[in-house]
């Protein structure tokens, strides 16, 4: 696709904002509300979607309709359709509905717009803290309680001194986790169940490494353009670009980058 003007890119920036905060509000509305219930979307686990997982996309979808009617778009509740301007929105309208369910504020809505190379422009939205992360084009702040601040990921350091998070302890398959476990010694700390807070967390310079396994386009393309906008890496097991999903390893660098993709491929 031909190179976006700047026009373009503010307009781009501004919708994915307006997004966000269409799905802060659903969100927010049946967040620790008394009677939250979830369907389950598989049958050998529990997946669960809830009403406001539905709610806060289709808020979006209404949103893109309006303004960008001509991109494409990509969501976990209501899939894909087409466009005809060569990019495409990729929405997970609730990164972590477990975490909601649960009462913590480690879920997060996500939010990317992709090329036919992957994503050019991501971010990442914590309805309850008020955090939001973006990255691209040039771009690559947080704003939050806080304040507005700059992302920056870690420099490098010995992996023996650094923090890694997953989502699940059991990463995958039997394989998948046996390869975390070679990891997990080697690390200073590791903490699970954070979502895409966690991928958030490496951008904004607090941790080193997210490995995990299984995932979908929608949960690591906001991430993969949050996290490479801060100045690290994000691939899958192999070293390879990921923005499908799969096996990914997020890292801070690429020296703590390297040393834990040699360990997960021994």
């Amino acid at each position: 696709m031909s190179v976006l003007s700047d026009v373009e890119r503010s307009e781009i920036v501004a919708t994915a904002h307006a997004l966000a905060d269409a799905a802060r509000v659903e969100t927010l509305k049946h967040f620790r509300s008394d009677g939250l219930s979830a369907d389950n979307k598989e049958t050998h686990r529990f997946d669960p979607v809830t009403v406001a997982d539905r709610a806060s996309e289709q808020a979006m979808r209404a949103i893109l309709g309006a303004r960008r009617p001509a991109d494409a778009v990509f969501g976990e509740e209501f899939g894909a359709t087409s466009g005809t301007s060569g990019l495409t929105w990729v929405l997970d309208p609730i990164d972590g509905t477990r975490g909601y369910l649960s009462g913590t504020p480690t879920w997060g809505v996500l939010i990317s717009v992709a090329d036919e190379k992957g994503p050019v422009f991501g971010l990442i939205d914590q309805p309850y803290i008020g955090e939001r992360f973006i990255g691209g084009f040039g771009l690559a702040e947080v704003t939050g309680p806080l304040g507005r601040h700059p992302l920056r990921c870690r420099p490098a350091r010995p992996l023996s001194e650094a923090i890694l998070f997953s989502t699940f302890p059991e990463v995958g398959t039997d394989e998948e986790g046996a390869a975390f476990r070679r990891v997990v010694p080697k690390v200073r700390l590791t903490r699970y169940g954070m979502d895409c807070y966690g991928y958030a967390l490496i951008a904004a310079g607090q941790i080193d490494l997210v490995i995990e396994a299984g995932l979908q386009a929608y949960d690591v393309q906001a991430p993969i353009a949050v996290i490479e906008a801060a100045g690290g890496v994000v691939t899958d097991w192999q070293g390879r670009p990921a923005p499908q999903g799969g096996r990914i390893l997020a890292a801070a660098n690429a020296a703590v980058h390297a040393e834990a993709m040699a360990l997960l491929n021994p």
